[in-house]
């Protein structure tokens, strides 16, 4: 039996290329959606093996649209395509359930390997980076603690950081400089005892920040 594949992208042409790319004797793209709301839908009425699904969709947030589609089609497993070669777009995704992570520029081959990895729910294809994040996600040593004093505005940077913002994105987001970006994220890394940006997106996650 081939591997159901939906493909979520709001770009029709990555959609058809995808399709085109990987339609195989053993994948089958069953459906395709342009957006989390449909993904959602196809995911409950096809009940695909695999979704494909872009991590950003005509200013939605894919990752949010995980536990959804888990919820409307329970077997799936979830392989994000992104542009993004993102540490915090990954430690969401490994938060919300996500079985792989695979990056646009990815290979025919590559794609192919991570969406039958995915069927068969063996180790994610991109095993540098996603197994990396997803240790992180497990370190028993990450600050567990929920009274950390952070301000409101060192919560407002912590929550941007966890999207996976620059600090360019922040600062224009929160119309501040990079500079108080920065010494804002010195800060809440201090308080939390956490090491880089990584770990402050998997707290943020833990504590329901992000």
């Amino acid at each position: 039996m081939p591997t159901k594949l939906l493909i979520v992208d709001d770009h029709e042409m990555v959609r058809r290329g995808i399709a085109e790319m990987v339609g195989t004797a053993d994948v089958q793209v069953v459906a395709e959606a342009a957006d989390g709301d449909a993904g959602v839908s196809a995911a409950r009425r096809h009940k695909p093996d695999v979704v494909l699904l872009d991590v950003r969709m005509n200013g939605q947030d894919g990752i949010d649209a995980i536990k959804r589609i888990r919820s409307a089609a329970p077997h799936a497993r979830v392989v994000m395509l992104s542009a993004f070669d993102n540490s915090t777009y990954v430690a969401r995704a490994v938060s919300a359930g996500a079985h792989d992570y695979v990056l646009k520029t990815a290979s025919r081959k590559e794609l192919l390997e991570a969406i039958g990895g995915a069927a068969k729910n063996a180790a994610p294809s991109r095993s540098g980076e996603f197994r990396r994040v997803a240790g992180a996600m497990a370190k028993r040593e990450v600050s567990t603690a929920t009274d950390v004093p952070l301000t409101p505005r060192e919560t407002q940077v912590l929550r941007q950081v966890a999207l996976g913002l620059s600090n360019r994105e922040i600062a224009d987001a929160l119309e501040i400089s990079i500079e108080t970006v920065k010494e804002h994220v010195q800060n809440l890394l201090r308080k939390t005892a956490l090491d880089d940006r990584t770990q402050a997106a998997v707290w943020a996650i833990r504590h329901g920040i992000a």
